[in-house]
């Protein structure tokens, strides 16, 4: 009797070694959440604006927001949001502003259209934004992310 709990006892500890290890995860927050989130940790905000209409967004989603490295570097050093400035009939608030979505995107675009996908990184402690418009894969958008980093230390 011994031997056959010892041996199921074996094999379940087996099955356990050949588990997937842990994998980090991305979670996106709101704009109300993310920028408080943002002010108190001052880390920097990553604001992914898209539309559900755009295809290179979600091909961003698929290909780049889903590489380990990627997810790895937003988590350590950014507060990651998604923004749809397309949304009706919502409000953000951003210190003592409340915005419409399209008031936010002008803000955050400086009144220029940059088109979509558009990647805004806000540094909250020095009330500066980094606009990196366009599709990017892992490989660009790590390099895009570093260069936020350093400039958050300067």
């Amino acid at each position: 009797m011994h031997v056959i709990k010892l041996s199921i006892f074996v094999f379940i500890l087996s099955l356990c070694s050949f588990s997937k290890p842990h994998e980090e995860k991305l979670v996106w927050l709101g704009w109300d959440e993310g920028y408080e989130k943002a002010v108190v940790s001052k880390k920097i905000l990553l604001v992914d604006a898209y539309t559900d209409w755009c295809g290179w967004c979600k091909r961003m989603d698929r290909d780049t927001y889903t590489n380990p490295e990627v997810i790895k570097k937003i988590n350590q050093y950014f507060i990651p949001v998604k923004f749809n400035p397309e949304i009706k009939n919502v409000m953000y608030k951003m210190d003592d502003q409340t915005l419409s979505p399209q008031q936010l995107y002008a803000q955050l675009s400086r009144g220029e259209s940059t088109g979509y996908p558009t990647v805004y990184y806000i540094f909250t402690n020095k009330k500066s934004v980094f606009i990196d418009a366009g599709y990017k894969d892992a490989e660009a958008f790590l390099k895009i992310l570093d260069m936020a980093i350093a400039e958050s230390k300067k």
